[in-house]
C-alpha cells in the first residue's frame, strides 16, 4: 500500500499494469480529503508522455522497478478524460471510481507535487470541497471547484494574456506554447597526425667481379751451336768448369682501389591529395502530436 510517506518515490517512477506492461510514467498524486491517504496517480502516456490518465493507486505496489498499479494498461488508455488541474471534483471522482469499478471514496482529492497532504490554503480563502494544487516550485495554483486565489482560475477555454487558449498542464517549466526542438548536424574538418615517412640511409656491401688482363714472365731455353760469329765467347773461360746463371722473373697482379664518389640526391616532399568521405549521426528531435483535435499539419 501506498502512503504519504513514500509520495517522494512515486513521482517520476515508470507505472506498470498488473500483467507487467509498462504504461507511462508517474506525474502527480493525488489525495482523499478524509483520508488523506493517496487515492489517484497521473500517468504521462502518449509519445513523449503528452497525455496524461487518472490511475487509482489505493492498492498499487511501490517496488524497485517503478510502481506496479492492479489495472491494465488498455484500462488506462481508454480512462476518463479529466484534466490534471489539481483537483478532483467529487463528480470527476465518482465517474473515475465507476469505470475502474471502485467504491465511492470521499468528497474530493487534492494534488501533492511532491510530498504535500492536507488541505491548502490560498489567498486566505480554504478550499471548501478538497481541492487544492501545489506545483513543484512550491506556488500555489487555482483549481476549479470554489477555490479563490483574488482572480478567476483560467481554464482551458480562457484566452491567456498572448491571445491564445490552454496552459502547462506538466508543471511551471513552459508559457502558453511548446517549443520543438531538432538536432542539427554540423560537419567540418580537423587535421590529425595520420603517419610519418622518413629517410635512412644505411651501408650494405655488394660483390663486384669484374675481368683484368695481366701479365707475368717465363722461363724458356734456348740452345744455338757454335759458329765462327760465337766461338769467341764459347771459348771465353776455362775449358772445363762449373757455373750458374740466373734470370728475374716478374708477373702482373691485380690491385683493387676503392673511392666514393656522389651519384644522386634524395629528399622527401608533400602533396595533397583531395578524398570524399561519408560522415553520418544519428540525429533526434521533437514530435508535437495533438490529442483530441485534428491537425493536418505535422511538426
Amino acid at each position: 500500500m501506498i502512503g504519504t510517506e513514500t509520495l517522494d518515490r512515486v513521482i517520476g517512477k515508470d507505472v506498470y499494469d498488473e500483467a507487467g506492461q509498462k504504461i507511462g510514467s508517474a506525474g502527480e498524486v493525488y489525495l482523499d480529503d478524509e483520508t488523506g491517504q493517496p487515492e489517484w496517480v497521473t500517468v504521462r502516456t502518449g509519445m513523449f508522455g503528452t497525455k496524461e490518465s487518472f490511475v487509482p493507486i489505493r492498492d498499487a505496489d511501490l517496488t524497485d522497478d517503478g510502481l506496479r498499479v492492479p489495472v491494465s494498461k488498455d484500462r488506462v488508455k481508454d480512462a476518463p478524460k479529466i484534466d490534471t488541474d489539481g483537483h478532483l471534483s467529487p463528480q470527476e471522482e465518482q465517474e473515475l471510481y465507476r469505470y475502474y469499478g471502485m467504491g465511492s471514496g470521499g468528497t474530493g482529492t487534492q494534488t501533492t507535487g511532491q510530498q504535500t497532504t492536507g488541505r491548502e490554503h490560498l489567498a486566505g480563502t480554504e478550499s471548501t470541497t478538497g481541492m487544492a494544487l501545489e506545483d513543484t516550485s512550491g506556488q500555489h495554483m487555482a483549481g476549479a471547484g470554489n477555490v479563490s486565489t483574488g482572480t478567476a482560475g483560467m481554464t482551458d477555454t480562457d484566452t491567456n494574456r498572448h491571445g491564445t487558449v490552454g496552459h502547462d498542464t506538466s508543471g511551471p517549466t513552459t508559457d502558453d506554447a511548446m517549443t520543438r526542438s531538432e538536432e542539427r548536424m554540423t560537419v567540418g574538418t580537423t587535421t590529425q597526425e595520420a603517419g610519418r615517412a622518413r629517410l635512412r640511409k644505411y651501408v650494405v656491401s655488394e660483390n663486384v667481379t669484374q675481368t683484368v688482363p695481366v701479365t707475368h714472365e717465363e722461363v724458356s731455353v734456348e740452345r744455338e751451336p757454335i759458329t765462327d760469329a760465337n766461338v769467341g765467347n764459347a771459348m771465353d773461360g776455362p775449358a772445363i768448369s762449373e757455373e750458374e746463371h740466373e734470370v728475374t722473373l716478374h708477373a702482373e697482379r691485380a690491385v683493387v682501389d676503392k673511392e666514393a664518389v656522389p651519384v644522386e640526391r634524395v629528399r622527401l616532399d608533400k602533396t595533397t591529395v583531395t578524398e570524399q568521405e561519408q560522415v553520418s549521426a544519428d540525429l533526434r528531435k521533437e514530435e508535437i502530436e495533438v490529442d483530441g483535435a485534428t491537425d493536418d499539419r505535422r511538426m
